[in-house]
Parts: C-alpha cells; structure tokens; sequence
C-alpha cells in the first residue's frame, strides 16, 4: 500500500471509528466501501479488529446503560451466523465479495432511510444477530441490522448496547476467520499500523457528542457510506470489462 492509500484507509478508518462511537454503528458500513478500493485484503479481518477496540472503548465509556438481555438476545442469533459468513467468505471469489460488501451496504440504506423500524423483541433480536454475524463475518458490515431493531433506542444505552454485541461478536467472527484461514499475522500488523486512527476517532466522539445531534451523525454516515459503496460498484463494474 503506498503512503497515499494509507492516508485515505486512515482517515477513512477516523472517520468511522468517530461515528460508531457517536451513533453505535457505522465501523464497516462507512469505512468498508472505501478501503476494500484501497486495499481488499483490509476486509474483513483487519476492519472487524479495528471495530473491536472501538466496541470495547466504548462499553468501557459507557457500559452502565447496557441491555444485557437484548444483547444476550442478538448474540445467540450471531453465532450461526458467524459460521455462515465465514463460509460464504471462504467460497467468494474477490470481486464477488466487493459486490455483496456494496450491496449489503446500499439494502442497510434503503431499510434506514425508509425508517422501517422492527419492534426489539427477542425473534427480531434473534434474527437481526444472525444476519448481523453473516454479514459482518463476510465483509465487516453487520451494523446494519442490529441498528434497525434498536434505533429506538438512543444515546449511551444505543451505544453500549451495539457496542456490547459488536465486541462479543467481532472476537466469534475473529475466531472463526482464523479457523478459516482469513486472518493472519499481515492482518494484525495492519490493524496495529491503523489503531491510533481508530483511537483518535474515538476521542472526537466524545465532542461530536455534545455538539451535534444523532440525526446529523446518521444522515452524514448514511452520505459517505452511499458514495463510497457506489464508487465500489464502478469500480467493479469496469474491471469486468
């Protein structure tokens, strides 16, 4: 990767590290798009380690406010889940997996954008935490469906809650990832070039927090994360010809 591509990977990783420690998601589904056209072999190890510090510094934050039964919920979904998408990451070919990470995150906008909101009882949670470990197993983006059956949710227990199941199952989707090959001793030096970026992401959030709403923080990361999941699909697209 040249100086240049680490510059955009980095802020690209800031700036998501920022909004998933503001809104409670946002890791993969903003920063994914960008870095899989920098670098792919950045998805979905390195991210998905990436987006378990963050979790973890923010249930330190703020871990008093957590739903422990509604994550308990989700994370008994996420565990088949987990295994599907390591499956699915194993028989994917490269530009097979950049066109799923895309479309996962343009349907994750649709569904948000439309304000389908299903209710978080424990079938939703349940199969919200499956879809969640498929696809965030796969390609690093497993916010999207846990963040429709909380959005009703807000502040510190929305972020503690999301934060909760994301630690617990980014570490099952790094196991299993590792059993399955995917992640190696380049993934992890990656991920130690880049957690300082993720770090400082996490320190603005405690600002952005108190000076801009959560519907700014979303539609903002709802903006970027379409850019940057349509210049993936071009992108793709042209190397097929």
């Amino acid at each position: 990767m040249s100086i240049a591509g680490f510059a955009v990977v980095a802020f690209a990783i800031f700036f998501a590290s920022c909004m998933q420690a503001s809104i409670g998601f946002g890791m993969g589904m903003l920063a994914a798009p960008i870095v899989a056209i920098v670098d792919p072999a950045l998805v979905p190890g390195t991210l998905i380690m990436l987006a378990t510090l963050v979790s973890a510094l923010v249930l330190l934050r703020e871990g008093a406010a957590l739903d422990f039964s509604g994550a308990g919920w989700a994370l008994a979904g996420r565990v088949p889940g987990t295994i599907v998408g390591a499956l699915l990451l194993v028989a994917l070919p490269e530009e097979g997996l950049a066109l799923m990470l895309a479309g996962v995150v343009l349907l994750g906008i649709v569904l948000t954008s439309l304000g389908w909101v299903p209710l978080p009882r424990k079938r939703n949670l349940l199969v919200a935490g499956a879809a969640s470990g498929i696809l965030g197993t796969a390609t690093s983006i497993g916010g999207p469906p846990m963040a429709l059956v909380w959005q009703r949710n807000t502040g510190a227990k929305l972020r503690s809650t999301m934060s909760a199941f994301f630690l617990v199952g980014s570490i099952l989707s790094l196991i299993t990832l590792a059993v399955a090959g995917a992640v190696d001793w380049h993934t992890a030096w990656l991920f130690v070039l880049l957690a300082p970026a993720t770090i400082l992401g996490y320190v603005l959030s405690r600002f952005v927090n108190r000076v801009m709403d959560r519907r700014r923080l979303r539609i903002t990361a709802i903006s970027v994360s379409t850019v940057g999941a349509a210049v993936l699909v071009i992108q793709q697209l042209a190397t097929f010809r």
